[in-house]
């Protein structure tokens, strides 16, 4: 019997660019596309291709003085091609949780379908898929597969169950709104001195994130923080518990910055005479 999607810490949204939690909140979580995706992994096997021709020259001038047989010359650069195509991605991307030196300058990340950090299993899938899609297709494999879904994916995320995050999002400014209009006479002479810090907090805390909630649970908690914070508003008006709820965040946020001003303002006053010395205390500064 599965359980409960409330219950659960993290399920899947019935869209595939979403995640929705226990709480109902929807996080969006935004992914890469093609074409930020191509330039990161141009970026990478640009360095991959490198370090890899540079280890099969090594490992050749080894051998040549070793006095390794030519009929295994070809096995050596096998397998330092494997080893800087397939492993050392594998080996960066694991180590780093799903970064690479493409896409730290682009700005994505490698996650699980869920959301979580990858492991090298995941890492080593996607290298290997790669070699194939990527270096032996010059990345025409990886690109279509990529247009056809809708987070990008290439053929070794299909595989592997990943897919590229894309991380710089631009940073959210919260709104600063003033007392609602329909409250605005009970603004004048409404008491909401009694309500607890803890409550407050809480209310400012779900006036944030109410964007991300889905309807019927955003009535829900609204619903119930305004039962909560009814005993200690005076008078309390006849409006939605949502809107109760941002005239009383308003009126606290006012009211705590006042008292802030008033704090200043004394200090200031003082600052003098705190600062003097004492009378008759010669300064030997």
């Amino acid at each position: 019997m599965s359980s409960p999607a409330s219950t659960q810490s993290l399920s899947r949204h019935d869209d595939e660019r979403e995640l929705l939690t226990g709480e109902a909140v929807a996080l969006e979580l935004r992914a890469t596309n093609v074409v930020l995706r191509a330039a990161g992994a141009i970026i990478d096997y640009l360095v991959y291709v490198l370090a890899t021709v540079g280890l099969v020259y090594a490992a050749l001038v080894l051998a040549a003085g070793s006095g390794l047989p030519d009929a295994l010359y070809p096995a050596l650069g096998i397998a330092c091609a494997f080893v800087g195509l397939v492993l050392v991605p594998a080996v960066v991307e694991s180590a780093s949780q799903g970064k690479s030196l493409g896409r730290w300058a682009l700005g994505s990340r490698i996650v699980r379908d869920d959301g979580g950090a990858i492991g090298f299993r995941h890492a080593f899938i996607r290298s290997f898929v790669g070699l194939f899609e990527i270096v032996f297709t010059g990345g025409g494999l990886a690109i279509v597969v990529g247009l056809l879904n809708a987070r990008a994916k290439r053929l070794g995320d299909l595989v592997a169950g990943t897919y590229s995050q894309y991380e710089r999002v631009p940073k959210h400014e919260p709104a600063d709104f003033g007392v609602p209009s329909e409250l605005a006479e009970w603004a004048v002479t409404a008491d909401v001195a009694r309500i607890p810090d803890a409550l407050s907090r809480r209310i400012a805390q779900f006036l944030r994130q109410a964007g991300g909630h889905t309807p019927a649970t955003r009535q829900r908690l609204a619903a119930t923080l305004a039962t909560e914070v009814s005993p200690f508003v005076s008078p309390l008006p006849a409006v939605e518990p949502e809107l109760l709820l941002a005239g009383v965040a308003v009126l606290r946020r006012e009211r705590e910055a006042r008292a802030l001003e008033l704090e200043r303002a004394r200090l200031d006053d003082l600052a003098p005479t705190l600062g003097a010395l004492p009378h008759g205390f010669p300064d030997r500064g």
